[in-house]
């Protein structure tokens, strides 16, 4: 596995909360640095957007290397960071799409549900999203152009 020269940053609404504190431990005892953007506890007032919104401008800012969010089904909280410019955030609910999330598309987000993937399945795709690198080649123009789209509508 690459390990991330910075922290991962982590965070969760009430929906996944359980799912993100299991994550972090795993995390960490696997030795990689991480910081805990919550929630906690079941608290329905946090909403899942504010969350995904100081995760992805700290990836964004480059305070951290990668994130990973987790709401009910990782849609909402991929939706909100794909909002702030220059993140590339996606839904991994499977090996393939954690491995080319990164691969292909050089994901700095993935995000989970935690109504969706169990602890188990959730390890396994943290350690392919981790262990992937971005790859360039034959994806290289479409991440570029990507770039391209979100500097037109985002002044980076």
């Amino acid at each position: 596995m690459s390990t991330p020269s910075k922290t991962i940053a982590v965070g969760a609404d009430d929906a996944a909360f359980e799912l993100k504190g299991k994550i972090i431990a795993y995390l960490k005892s696997r030795g990689i640095p991480v910081e805990d953007y919550g929630v906690n506890q079941p608290d329905p007032s946090v909403l899942y957007p504010d969350v995904a919104l100081t995760v992805a401008q700290a990836v964004a800012a480059g305070k951290h290397d990668r994130g990973i969010l987790m709401c009910g089904t990782g849609i909402g909280m991929a939706i909100t960071a794909n909002k702030v410019p220059g993140i590339r955030a996606a839904v991994c609910h499977d090996p393939y799409s954690a491995e080319r999330s990164r691969k292909s598309n050089d994901c700095q987000i993935m995000t989970m549900g935690g109504r969706v993937v169990g602890e188990e399945l959730a390890k396994s795709l943290v350690d392919i999203w981790l262990a992937s690198d971005y790859q360039g080649g034959r994806s290289a123009p479409k991440v570029d152009r990507m770039k391209e789209i979100d500097s037109q509508f985002h002044k980076v």
